[in-house]
């Protein structure tokens, strides 16, 4: 009798210590399953894929005016990624002692991986301490998932994909939108991001709209003004760009000229894309690579993008009588 307490002793801390390894196992093989599911989500998905890759190189290579900008941006995003998460609950039930720890870890694992792989960070003290910040995401989260989006009813109707399409993506376009201005810091970064995001203007004009919708619209409205309408906003997005560019890099200057001509000849080669294909029976017009390839390549040599677009507007103008006459 005088043993029996210390073997149960033994076998106590025993039987903790093989709970503490499997909990630890789960918790790696939790992070294993996330890697495996990027990966499967960008295998299944490239259209969304290649734009998040873009983006994650952008952010890797980008070099800012001071090294404190990283860490504040990374953490940003890091933060931006922990409120629209929506498995806390299945964390809560499938680790019911250390879904705080898996919080922490795929937090801190976002934030490190973008500020250390950037290639112009030099880590110091700020972006050291902010790991520790990160603590509070296991602590601090929504009990609901917050509804961020905005309704965009500013916009009038003479933009209503721009309207559709912002209500359905705010908060990615958002981010998109400052990448795009932060772009004029750099002649090379300009030009990247351009090319980069001349994919998503093109998926704003990838739904056709109702024949009703089709029709009232151009019984008020020229195919002109729709077109001096969309070329408009479009260029008032951009104005940010072009201003920063001109005051960060005046030098070349050239570059924001054929920036300007480029990025509004591909713009209005997929405008007019869709009313001259448009038929109401189809939910969308087909915009694929080979369109992006085919207009991305008039449009860099300038002088066959103004033949197409000429053409595209002709038979644009041919289709939208069919529907609601002269």
């Amino acid at each position: 009798m005088l043993f029996a307490k210390p073997q149960n002793v033994i076998c106590h801390s025993e039987s903790k210590s093989v709970k503490q390894n499997k909990d630890l196992k789960k918790i790696f093989n939790h992070l294993l399953f996330r890697i495996q599911q990027g990966f499967r989500i960008f295998n299944l998905n490239p259209k969304i894929s290649l734009p998040i890759l873009i983006i994650i190189g952008v952010l890797l290579a980008v070099k800012l005016p001071s090294n404190y900008y990283y860490p504040a941006i990374f953490f940003a995003l890091s933060l931006i990624f922990h409120i629209n998460r929506k498995d806390i609950p299945f964390l809560k039930k499938v680790f019911v002692r250390n879904w705080r720890l898996i919080i922490y870890i795929e937090s801190a694992i976002i934030y490190g991986l973008l500020l250390l792989g950037n290639i112009n960070y030099i880590p110091d003290n700020f972006g050291s301490s902010l790991f520790f910040v990160l603590i509070l995401f296991s602590f601090l989260f929504p009990k609901t998932k917050p509804d961020f989006s905005l309704k965009w009813n500013f916009i009038p109707d003479s933009l209503f994909e721009w309207r559709s399409f912002l209500r359905k993506n705010t908060w990615f376009a958002i981010m998109g939108y400052v990448i795009i201005v932060l772009s004029s810091y750099q002649t090379a970064l300009l030009i990247f991001v351009g090319i980069f995001i001349l994919d998503f203007f093109s998926n704003i004009y990838e739904h056709n709209e109702s024949k009703e919708m089709f029709e009232i619209y151009f019984k008020k409205h020229s195919f002109e003004e729709k077109l001096k309408s969309n070329v408009y906003f479009f260029n008032l997005l951009l104005l940010p760009t072009y201003l920063g560019f001109l005051i960060l890099n005046s030098e070349d200057s050239i570059y924001l000229i054929y920036y300007f001509v480029f990025m509004n000849l591909y713009f209005l080669l997929i405008l007019t894309r869709k009313y001259k294909i448009y038929n109401h029976k189809e939910k969308m017009n087909h915009y694929n690579m080979g369109v992006f390839l085919e207009y991305f390549f008039c449009s860099i040599t300038v002088i066959p993008a103004i033949f197409v677009l000429r053409e595209n507007i002709r038979t644009s103008k041919k289709n939208i009588k069919l529907y609601v006459g002269s």
